[in-house]
């Protein structure tokens, strides 16, 4: 029915490819066959007990009433107090605002800074949601290139040339999803020496992964003194305490930019959860033991797929410092057939390897990469022997 249309922004909107492949998944799954999915970046474990329990007790205390918009006074306050402690970042809990997940603080900070034609600086390989979502604001993602030999960093010069009296932000990821890389102090301070001389470009750094990292330390853009007052720091609750369902994401701001978001959160959703917020505030303030075994287990497993992927040909990967992901560049396999199906890009080889390996993955161009495919190893260490043990058999029938 033509009045029933739906408008140009959402026709224009790409389907995520993370949560496409992970249906594909399923539904081999409900046939009854054997897959092993490795595409959502969710970590297999529950919820500590500690955090489960001060949301029983919020429900049993009657903490069901509309929260404040940018979340609950201490909730905000422990947020300052995990800035301080572990970035040593000082904020005022008015430059806190809590939303439904990190993705739901990106979508605020972008709609609250970009008018239509302001270019956005995007570091490829991305988060899929990224380029939308600076779509979704009416803004132009520009995409700065890197590769699996630079591992997936870009350089102070890529920056400088990219930037344009049009740039208006650049969205930075570390550690990264989907590559795993991490940008170490001296390479962001390299980064911010060039964006010191662009006065107007906003910093939004996405550290979402920041718990699960294996490079000893963790370097962020707001730690930077010059750039503190022009970056949105971005985090939550969701990676680092197996807490995706909960949805619980922040930013810490400058103070135009934390108001700006709590005013539009105010028209779209209000505020979030009252009892994920009371979770999220136990996940932060209380005992960090839980992050560092699940981190612990993160950075065996790691080690355990690296070996696994060593003799097979053409897999070429960089090791990840963080993050739960590899991104192999498997170009080697792009031209190779399997009975008359030709492996022309990442979405095909995607595809075999769902359909004929019975593993799932998500297809690097979904992030900016067609040469590549994002594999998540939070997964048990049996899933996993078992899923590269049928990548290496799939991939060796491809001629």
């Amino acid at each position: 029915m033509e009045y029933l249309q739906i408008s140009d922004r959402i026709n224009r909107l790409s389907e995520s490819q993370t949560i496409l492949m992970n249906q594909k998944s399923k539904e081999l799954q409900d046939k009854g066959v054997d897959v092993v999915n490795l595409t959502l970046g969710e970590p297999d474990f529950n919820t500590p007990d500690h955090v489960k329990e001060a949301a029983i007790k919020a429900i049993n205390d009657n903490l069901t009433k509309y929260p404040p918009v940018p979340g609950y006074p201490q909730l905000k306050k422990v947020i300052c107090e995990k800035l301080k402690k572990d970035n040593g970042l000082d904020y005022d809990p008015s430059q806190i605002v809590v939303s439904a997940g990190a993705k739901h603080s990106l979508a605020n900070v972008l709609q609250c800074l970009i008018n239509a034609g302001d270019e956005v600086l995007i570091p490829a390989p991305y988060w899929v949601s990224y380029i939308d979502l600076v779509k979704l604001a009416e803004g132009t993602p520009v995409v700065i290139e890197s590769s699996v030999d630079t591992d997936f960093k870009i350089t102070p010069d890529q920056l400088e040339k990219a930037i344009t009296p049009k740039t208006k932000a650049i969205m930075f990821n570390s550690p990264s999803n989907p590559s795993g890389s991490v940008y170490s102090k001296e390479e962001v301070q390299a980064l911010s020496e060039v964006l010191k001389k662009h006065e107007k470009v906003v910093v939004i750094s996405d550290e979402i992964y920041e718990k699960i990292n294996y490079s000893g330390s963790h370097a962020g853009f707001a730690e930077v003194d010059y750039l503190k007052d022009r970056t949105v720091h971005i985090n939550g609750v969701s990676k680092a305490y197996a807490m995706t369902g909960w949805r619980i994401g922040y930013i810490a701001a400058p103070a135009a930019i934390a108001k700006a978001c709590s005013k539009l959160q105010g028209q779209f959703t209000s505020g979030v959860c009252s009892i994920a917020q009371k979770a999220a505030e136990s996940a932060l303030g209380e005992s960090q033991d839980c992050v560092e075994e699940m981190r612990q287990a993160f950075l065996k497993r790691r080690d355990m797929v690296l070996d696994l992927v060593s003799d097979i040909p053409g897999f070429k990967v960089s090791k990840p410092e963080g993050a739960f992901y590899i991104f192999p560049d498997l170009s080697y396999y792009f031209g190779k057939s399997f009975k008359g199906q030709e492996m022309k890009g990442s979405g095909d080889l995607c595809l075999y390897l769902l359909e004929v390996g019975h593993v799932a993955s998500v297809p690097g161009v979904a992030f900016g990469d067609d040469r590549c495919i994002r594999f998540s190893y939070a997964a048990s260490e049996e899933q996993l022997r078992k899923a590269f043990a049928r990548l290496k058999d799939a991939l060796a029938e491809l001629k």
